[in-house]
């Protein structure tokens, strides 16, 4: 008996160690399921304070609902902390704003200020091109839906890559009696296709999301898939983020802050204008 005992042993110390081994790693599986935002949604509420740290769900009549010292938990984990862009100094003062005790600062889905960027794959002429289509919530009578808003595509913006038409150019123009020979001379707008710009009025802007549409209608445009998303966020005065998906191992996981910085309403404007290719 007593060399039987002495031989199961071992085997008994093994499977113990082997078994709380196996409860090490579920707690730490667990953990990273909590510490992952795996939807927007969730990323929402937890920047607002409006979910504890196992996932449930706070409401307005909660008592942790919206706090501070919740969100101050939280915050810092929804930032991307493998980018180093990312200062801790910015990010301290971005979260001191938003949970400011008399002032604190909230996301909402319906409120406007925040775009979505698609990256998607379309067959055009029998290749496969990469299209950016930027989506915006739209309010209905009942509900809201998301909405094509803009669209970048490189093979339209080739075509459309206008001349600098606020100076005068000599040769490609009509000349203003034309009209007086019922417009005979108006062929050489169509020699020279490249120059059609010149006979259109200053301001004038391609409308990309019309192109888009109609070559989508004449069968020219095939979607393929989905290839990419993030978000844009305007939501914070005088604040810029950027939201991404990370897919990849331990805490700092799922939707997370990729990009911030502070701006005011011309940063705004350029800013829009670079997110769109314009």
């Amino acid at each position: 008996m007593k060399l039987h005992f002495f031989l199961l042993l071992p085997v008994c110390i093994a499977m113990a160690d082997l078994h709380a081994q196996s409860i090490g790693e579920g707690i730490e599986d667990e953990r990273a399921l909590y510490a992952e935002t795996k939807q927007v949604n969730q990323f929402l509420r937890r920047f607002n304070g409006e979910e504890n740290v196992q996932g449930e769900r706070y409401y307005p009549e909660d008592r942790q609902y919206h706090n501070r010292r919740l969100r101050k938990k939280y915050l810092p984990i929804l930032f991307n902390l493998e980018n180093d862009i990312l200062t801790q100094e910015l990010k301290e003062e971005f979260i001191d704003l938003v949970t400011d005790r008399k002032d604190p600062k909230y996301l909402a889905f319906h409120g406007g200020d925040w775009i979505a960027e698609l990256k998607t794959l379309f067959t055009h002429k029998g290749q496969d091109k990469e299209m950016t289509l930027f989506l915006k919530l739209q309010e209905e009578k009942v509900g809201s839906k998301w909405i094509i808003d803009h669209i970048y595509f490189e093979p339209f913006t080739r075509a459309f890559n206008p001349p600098d038409t606020n100076i005068f150019n000599d040769k490609e123009f009509l000349h203003p009696l034309s009209h007086e020979v019922g417009f005979m001379n108006i062929f050489r707008l169509f020699n020279k296709p490249d120059s059609l710009e010149y006979y259109a009025a200053k301001n004038y802007t391609p409308d990309y999301l019309t192109l888009f549409l109609y070559e989508i209608k004449k069968g020219n445009l095939k979607f393929k898939t989905v290839a990419g998303l993030k978000f844009h966020f305007f939501q914070i005065d005088d604040w810029y983020f950027e939201l991404s998906y990370f897919n990849r191992s331990g805490y700092n996981t799922g939707w997370l802050i990729s990009n911030l910085m502070k701006i005011g309403p011309e940063d705004k404007k350029i800013l829009m204008k670079y997110i769109y290719h314009e």
